[in-house]
């Protein structure tokens, strides 16, 4: 891959992650967004945020009380967001199976993301199963980021080899 991507041309009713904007934008989305983990949906929400960032699929943020008690367990460490600020984690926990560090939450974001405060954004590759409107979603690629990829998004995005300059 070159260092400067050519995006993908977005078909009907896609959008491009390359419209999106830097620094990232946070929206309001309504639909359905269900997490599962140990066969269990353990987050279900019709109502959350996402946000919107050049290059990345949307990170979806889900309100606190869309999580099933006791499937969000405090865990140690953090880190820093050039645009959200101080992140704190969680492990996901569905019966006996754990998902150490799959989840994250800004409980005093930047100005601008403080909506997000105490919402909880879930690493898609950490669990069995994640969707939008019905739609499983793909994990964005790399291992470190959080978005989602559906059908409604197009890329390039980064997180594949080669995008590290991006």
């Amino acid at each position: 891959m070159s260092r400067w991507p050519t995006p993908d041309k977005p078909g009907p009713g896609q959008e491009s992650v390359w419209d999106y904007p830097r620094p990232p934008r946070l929206e309001p989305f309504r639909g359905s967004i269900t997490v599962e983990l140990g066969g269990v949906r353990i987050a279900s929400t019709e109502q959350c945020w996402r946000v919107l960032e050049t290059s990345h699929p949307p990170t979806y943020y889900l309100p606190r009380a869309a999580f099933a008690e006791g499937s969000l367990r405090d865990t140690a460490g953090s880190s820093w967001c050039e645009w959200k600020g101080a992140a704190s984690y969680y492990d996901l926990v569905s019966g006996s199976v754990v998902a150490r560090r799959a989840a994250w939450t800004y409980l005093a974001p930047t100005r601008g993301f403080e909506p997000l405060a105490g919402a909880i954004a879930v690493m898609a590759a950490a669990v069995d199963r994640c969707t939008v409107d019905g739609e499983v979603v793909t994990p964005q690629p790399g291992g470190f980021y959080g978005g989602w990829i559906t059908s409604r998004v197009c890329g390039p995005f980064k997180g594949i080899p080669g995008s590290m300059g991006w």
